[in-house]
């Protein structure tokens, strides 16, 4: 029984991944009913019971994240190409599903988007994914390395965990104009309180980018500061890296007591290796790092 699930979870997984990485094709039911090796006639209705919205949907909603991505943190040069990448002939029919979407025209979005609507609108997305994203980790995948010291510039986001798409914004403009690209200068996230404290004004986290030169003088948003160097137990995430909870929780809660080894006075952190959606989403990789002693 137990061996007829994980099949079938992964024959379903198969589907997720291909549509991540054909996002631009004709992603026909017939197509996808043989990635997963089903009938066309009964897969639909496999898929709908699985993650709770149909096949269309979950398309729709990965290509809008997609494209609200580009439109946000990346550089398409118009609001036109991400629709075509979209899926859309048109940019006005795009449009309209974008503000039915996420109540915002795709411009106004790209100027100044309101991320409250955003997070709703993918909450469907995200807990189908997490049905089958559920990684569960072993002991020999968390690896103890000796991670040299690295100069950060750093902009920090204080409050409602909501807002965090705003200061991301922030932070991806200043690297671009500072040309601190991230395959040559790495991208780190520093987490100084939990993921969803008791009051959303106790949010804290840091947004870092390896560099060692100055910071100018008008830069107030930027600061200069430092990830010690120094024992840590590192632990890989591939594909769902928005999230990296469960991860974080395994460390903390399974491995670092059975292992013996004690924390050291820094926070745990990660270091973002690819990105979505330069890579489709479940190709994404961060390390997640735990301070020792």
């Amino acid at each position: 029984m137990k061996a007829a699930l994980q099949s079938y979870h992964a024959r379903m997984q198969r589907v997720l991944d291909h549509i991540d990485r054909h996002l631009d094709d004709d992603l026909d039911l017939e197509s996808l009913s043989s990635v997963a090796a089903y009938s066309k006639y009964h897969f639909h209705r496999q898929f709908t019971a699985t993650f709770g919205l149909s096949v269309h949907r979950y398309i729709q909603l990965a290509r809008m994240k997609r494209a609200s991505y580009q439109l946000a943190y990346g550089d398409a040069p118009s609001v036109t190409d991400v629709a075509l990448e979209a899926g859309y002939d048109a940019p006005d029919a795009f449009a309209r599903a974008f503000r039915q979407w996420f109540g915002q025209s795709p411009s106004a979005f790209r100027k100044s988007p309101d991320w409250e609507p955003w997070l709703a609108a993918f909450g469907p997305l995200d807990d189908a994914r997490s049905k089958l994203m559920q990684t569960t980790f072993k002991p020999h995948d968390v690896i103890i390395r000796d991670v040299p010291s690295t100069r950060v510039a750093i902009i920090a986001h204080r409050g409602d965990p909501a807002a965090l798409g705003a200061t991301i914004q922030r932070f991806i403009a200043w690297r671009k104009a500072a040309g601190l690209h991230p395959k040559t200068h790495p991208t780190f996230t520093v987490w100084r309180s939990e993921r969803r404290p008791a009051s959303p004004a106790d949010y804290s986290v840091d947004l870092c980018v390896g560099t060692g030169q100055p910071i100018a003088a008008h830069d107030e948003q930027v600061k200069l500061g430092e990830i010690p160097g120094g024992r840590c137990a590192v632990l890989r995430i591939v594909g769902n890296t928005h999230n990296l909870e469960p991860a974080a929780l395994y460390l903390y809660r399974d491995w670092l007591p059975a292992s013996g080894e004690e924390v050291r006075d820094f926070p745990i952190y990660c270091q973002r290796l690819s990105f979505f959606p330069e890579v489709p989403e479940h190709e994404a990789v961060a390390d997640l790092f735990l301070p020792l002693k």
